[in-house]
């Protein structure tokens, strides 16, 4: 049978070493990306590297928009705003008793064109969703009460359900939050400058400093080697002890195979001598059966009562049939165990 168990464990060890690589590449990539300290640095810089694209750059500032959002719970204004509503109720389970649940009632989600903004340039962030390291601030969290009638109350009740209200949550981008941007930079024909996904190398947005992301980037990298490496071990060690254990089955099934063969040959010698000599060597027959009895291969205590279906082999007492699934004798699948009885 296959080690399912350590199977699992190395290949998630795998998964957690390319992992770890992948942190640590990325690690590597910012700390060569070009820094650029003032905005209006990279507009100049564009002109001047302009047949050098792509031209991968780190950029800092302050979330602006000229047409921003306002937020209808929190009163805030953003970029990007997500709204979000759930009903919120307590369902009857078969067990009789209530849990609490949720559906999604409502998802919307807005953005205006956005740039960042240092006192010296502006530079505009496209698909910033997409990148690493984008999370948007909850604005609001607001809970209502359900106020259904008493009629439609019943109903609900009636079919299991008991609402409760619903949970209003926006989440946004505010205006004004100071990010980094790790991306692509280039330049359109008006001179606008926009930061968006390369095709090939980093893309962050997110509010930590370069130095901060690189050092969380090293510690993932080295959180995921030691978990590879701890996942592997344990799950080379599954796999070794499994074929152990394997081993050491087939080594004694061999055994009990090899004793019954010759524990059957030697009953068929006296039982041949018995046939063909006197009745003093039947007493001696008699006499070597009553000493080596029938007994059961596995627990060499009891005699062996129980005949294994389809195979038809009889060597086991029924307790230690019981734990079977195979014939040691012949292997096949035991299907059936028929207890036998002796007059």
């Amino acid at each position: 049978m296959i080690p399912w168990g350590g199977v699992s464990c190395c290949l998630s060890g795998a998964a957690l070493y390319l992992l770890g690589r992948s942190s640590g590449r990325d690690a590597e990539v910012l700390k060569t990306v070009t820094r650029v300290d003032q905005l209006k640095e990279l507009a100049q810089l564009l002109d001047i590297e302009s047949k050098v694209l792509p031209l991968i750059v780190m950029v800092c500032g302050r979330v602006c928009s000229e047409t921003p959002i306002s937020c209808e719970y929190s009163g805030l204004r953003g970029v990007i705003v997500e709204e979000t509503a759930e009903q919120h109720f307590l369902k009857h389970n078969d067990a009789g008793s209530w849990i609490q649940d949720s559906a999604l009632m409502l998802s919307m989600s807005k953005e205006v064109p956005w740039y960042l903004e240092d006192g010296t340039g502006r530079a505009f962030v496209v698909g910033a969703r997409g990148a690493t390291g984008f999370v948007l601030t909850v604005g609001s969290e607001v809970f209502e009460e359900s106020g259904r009638s008493l009629v439609r109350g019943t109903l609900d009740y009636l079919q299991g359900l008991k609402m409760l209200g619903v949970k209003r949550i926006e989440r946004l981008l505010p205006t004004g939050t100071s990010l980094t941007v790790v991306g692509e930079a280039v330049k359109d024909d008006i001179g606008t400058v926009r930061i968006q996904r390369p095709h090939k190398g980093p893309f962050y947005v997110s509010p930590k400093s370069i130095d901060e992301l690189i050092a969380n980037l090293g510690k993932w990298a080295r959180w995921y080697k030691y978990a590879s490496v701890g996942l592997t071990v344990f799950g080379v060690f599954l796999i070794a002890k499994r074929s152990v254990q394997y081993l050491l089955e087939r080594r004694r099934r061999w055994e009990l195979q090899k004793r019954v063969l010759a524990a059957a040959t030697k009953r068929s010698g006296q039982g041949s001598e018995g046939s063909n000599g006197t009745s003093e060597n039947g007493s001696d027959s008699t006499k070597r059966d009553h000493i080596m009895p029938d007994i059961c291969v596995i627990c060499l205590e009891h005699e062996y009562n129980a005949v294994f279906v389809p195979c038809g082999h009889m060597c086991c007492c029924t307790a230690c049939s019981s734990h079977l699934t195979s014939c040691p004798l012949c292997r096949r699948r035991i299907e059936q165990v028929v207890k036998t009885f002796r007059h």
